[in-house]
């Protein structure tokens, strides 16, 4: 349907964006995440009864295009071209369901950013200056700092740039945004997010550049050409000049204005929290309802990048396990909002574990039965309990056929529609909150409930003294209610497995799933008497020969990628260390420092401190609480009888004063720009709280979720990185190097139990 035949529908709109993607690098697997993530959302959408605009495209212009097309001697418009194709054909490769796909170079956005411009500079919000300072060509962002300084989101070394531009007064939102964010909870996603941007508002905002005038590749700014407009304000516009502002037919924006979400990765927060509705503001247009920022996709405990070389491509995916099996480990494996971690080897265990031994066996095993007791043709459930009242049989603890009879005496139709009811609600919610992992993780259980009972009732069985008639009326009852399941678990995974689901559909004999009504998930709703389909395959089981193919295709191009990242480092492009972000980091101090005090530092220069101190504590005892910055060893009196420095001994009452409890990890994520810290979030029974740990250098987030841990109940809060730690773990460090070890229990411990 297209956006002006959508202009009639009567229901209700949901307008849903990606980021659009800068065309500096092909597509990989981080730019797939977040456009199956928002496809997932639209098709859910769509299922639920929303006209939905689903909107994704390219950032076409800037420095960094400039120069990479010069390298690779072509035009600027003829490099974008090229690689938007890319990103497009990838996109329809994989069925994705956008509604409109934005270009920055085309003339509809043209003409909006430059409406947008003139309605702030008329407003009074934007006056020209000259900027003198550093900015990093590759964020495409202005940064403070002198000459060398690294960008702080990349880490690359910035350029001094000293030109006339044109500034927005950023400066005179702070307030307004600081009221909007606490008026609107909902409005930053997750809170990891919304805290880090409200701290970094908290901290001051200064007026942005939003011009440049040492290149031309952009929109010029409007009776002044010699400048073109900011990247990133022609960027952002990008939602609204897609929805015709600045032209004369407004009807999409009026329709679909404002967004329901724009989805991004967490690293274009900034832009997109601070900047983009500082804009709309002064041009006095709504604000998005949400922004929903998703973690980064690991490979090697790295993100993935083009100087890294360490890129995984979907199409290597695509060729060996199909777009379903990419798209469901995506959503699946990670906790949406947190970092994950991609491998071929996790890729083929959970498409094996999930869909090729769980949803394709049991569509697989049901409706073979179908076949061969019904002739394909889906059965009526029969009133098991009368049947077995009628022969006298009733179940008994010596009966070796007692819990089938158990199972059948409630009517089984009955009994598995009731659990459908509760875990069917289950998945709508946690799919409405963006938390697939969980949502998928329902469904799992709703297969492998269903798998159970065929397994344990065995209907290719006859059972002891069970009459054909009984026979035949239970193996009805539980394959019916076995293919009902199955119809329930295929409308709740489509959006997700859109291409198996389809498939799916027509095997039950239910036709084309995109012209089904998917909201009707009630218990019943397929109907006796229906004909199946043609059998085949849903799932075939995947090798580990898949796992080396994989591996293989993309160690073909491990020897481009190297050489494009040393081309970069030499134009000195590259990220100067592995890390995931942040410049390199200097080696720790030789000396002990001072006891840490938190007054007067920055949350940077908190979280350092703390970090060192740590470090120069290893030595101190056998146990320690990670990141507890505990005082430099004392001094020895008389002679040395053990290696190991040994603190003032204390009483059992300072003992009794620390309050060590157990608690469960519920949330776990790494801290931006912050290689050992990960922010927790723990359950200890009577209340949940937050909790910043130096441990990430030893554990990654997914290890650690469902994990219990000893923490300190009774500290202080403190700050760390801008967030508030309320609590401390506790762990061993272990070796030369200090390597946390949590401490944990053999016996199973109580949730908030207290350890003394």
């Amino acid at each position: 349907m297209s956006i002006q035949e959508k202009k009639q529908d009567p229901k209700p709109t949901f307008y849903l964006t990606t980021p659009i993607y800068y065309v500096n690098a092909r597509p990989h697997l981080g730019h797939t995440y977040t456009t199956v993530a928002a496809d997932a959302v639209a098709r859910w959408k769509r299922m639920r009864g929303f006209d939905v605009l689903f909107l994704t495209g390219t950032d076409e212009h800037g420095q960094k295009i400039e120069r990479s097309a010069a390298k690779a001697g072509k035009t600027p418009q003829e490099f974008a071209a090229e690689v938007s194709s890319e990103f497009r054909g990838l996109w329809d490769r994989m069925g994705l369901t956008y509604d409109d796909y934005i270009r920055t170079t085309e003339p509809r956005h043209k003409r909006g950013v430059q409406h947008l411009f003139s309605e702030l500079r008329k407003r009074g919000f934007i006056y020209k200056g000259t900027y003198s300072g550093q900015y990093c060509v590759w964020d495409e962002l202005y940064v403070e700092g002198s000459p060398g300084t690294p960008c702080p989101d990349c880490g690359r070394i910035t350029e001094t740039v000293s030109e006339e531009n044109y500034f927005f007064k950023l400066s005179a939102f702070e307030r307004k945004l600081l009221e909007y964010y606490e008026q609107h909870p909902d409005f930053i996603r997750p809170e990891a997010r919304r805290n880090e941007v409200m701290a970094f508002v908290q901290g001051g905002l200064r007026d942005l550049s939003i011009s440049r005038t040492s290149f031309n590749w952009g929109i010029p700014v409007p009776g002044d050409e010699k400048h073109v407009i900011y990247v990133w304000m022609d960027a952002l516009a990008n939602y609204i000049t897609a929805l015709g502002y600045g032209s004369k037919d407004c009807a999409n924006f009026n329709q679909y204005w404002p967004a329901d979400v724009h989805l991004i990765g967490k690293e274009i927060s900034r832009f997109h929290c601070v900047y983009w509705p500082a804009f709309l503001m002064a041009a006095g247009l709504p604000l998005p309802k949400s922004i929903v920022a998703h973690g980064w996709l690991l490979f090697e405990q790295s993100k993935m990048s083009k100087s890294r070389g360490n890129i995984v491509r979907a199409e290597t995916v695509l060729d060996v396990l199909g777009a379903d099996a990419l798209r469901y480990f995506l959503l699946r494996e990670v906790t949406f909002g947190q970092d994950g971690s991609f491998s071929f080897d996790a890729l083929v265990q959970r498409y094996n574990a999930d869909l090729a031994n769980g949803y394709g066996n049991l569509v697989s095993r049901t409706l073979a039965m179908i076949v061969k007791y019904f002739d394909g043709v889906v059965p009526e459930p029969a009133d098991v309990q009368g049947l077995l009242n009628n022969l006298g049989l009733t179940p008994g603890p010596d009966d070796p056929d007692g819990w089938w009879r158990a199972a059948a005496s409630e009517t089984l139709a009955d009994s598995i529609a009731n659990e459908f009811a509760i875990h069917t609600d289950k998945f709508v919610e946690f799919f409405g909150m963006l938390d697939f992992s969980r949502a998928l993780g329902t469904a799992q259980w709703l297969i492998a409930n269903i798998d159970s009972v065929l397994t344990e009732i065995a209907p290719w069985k006859q059972p002891q003294g069970f009459s054909d008639d009984a026979q035949l009326a239970t193996r009805a009852t539980i394959l019916y209610g076995a293919a009902e399941a199955i119809r329930i678990i295929t409308a709740l995974v489509y959006p997700v497995i859109p291409d198996a689901a389809a498939k799916v559909w027509q095997q039950l004999g239910l036709g084309d799933i995109t012209q089904a009504d998917l909201k009707d998930l009630q218990w019943g709703g397929l109907k006796p008497g229906t004909k199946l389909g043609e059998l085949g395959p849903v799932f075939p089981r995947a090798e580990k020969e898949a796992i080396e193919r994989m591996q293989n295709m993309e160690e073909d191009r491990v020897a481009t990628a190297t050489g494009e990242a040393q081309s970069a480092t030499a134009d000195q492009d590259a990220v100067p260390n592995s890390k995931i972000s942040g410049p390199a980091e200097q080696p720790p101090p030789p000396h002990v420092p001072e006891p840490f005090s938190a007054t007067g530092l920055s949350p940077e220069q908190e979280a350092d401190a703390v970090a060192q101190q740590a470090a120069a504590n290893r030595q101190v005892g056998p146990v320690s609480a990670v990141f507890d910055p505990l005082p430099p060893p004392q001094p020895l009196v008389g002679p040395v009888t053990s290696a190991v420095p040994r603190e003032p001994k204390i009483s059992i009452e300072d003992f009794a004063k620390v309050e060590l409890r157990v608690a469960i990890v519920r949330v776990a994520e790494r801290v931006p720009k912050a290689d050992r810290l990960l922010r927790l979030e723990v359950d200890l029974g009577y209340e949940q709280r937050q909790i910043v740990a130096g441990i990430a250098e030893a554990y990654t987030p997914e290890s650690l979720i469902g994990r219990k841990v000893v923490i300190v109940a009774n500290l202080a809060p403190r700050k760390l990185r801008g967030l508030e730690s309320n609590g401390m773990i506790v762990a061993a460090s272990v070796g030369e190097k200090g390597k946390p070890v949590l401490a944990g229990f053999l016996e199973d411990a109580e949730i908030g139990a207290r350890l003394k």
